[in-house]
């Protein structure tokens, strides 16, 4: 069972998740040959001030 565990700072929409969920388990369907049935996808939103860019916080950057 191919499993993908991504991390993306807080902020996405619900569109926006179910794009990268409908299109992480379409590539891993492709790179494996796995069936669909058997992909997970997880997504870890991380808070902006847990989420280091060049010694700064995201929040700080105004990202």
């Amino acid at each position: 069972m191919p499993f993908a565990q991504i991390y993306m700072i807080e902020g996405r929409t619900e569109d926006q998740k179910r794009a990268v969920i409908e299109k992480v388990s379409t590539a891993l369907v492709e790179a494996t040959g796995a069936p669909k049935e058997a992909i997970r996808v997880w997504i870890q939103e991380v808070p902006k001030t847990n989420w280091g860019i060049a010694g700064q916080t995201a929040k700080d950057l105004g990202r």
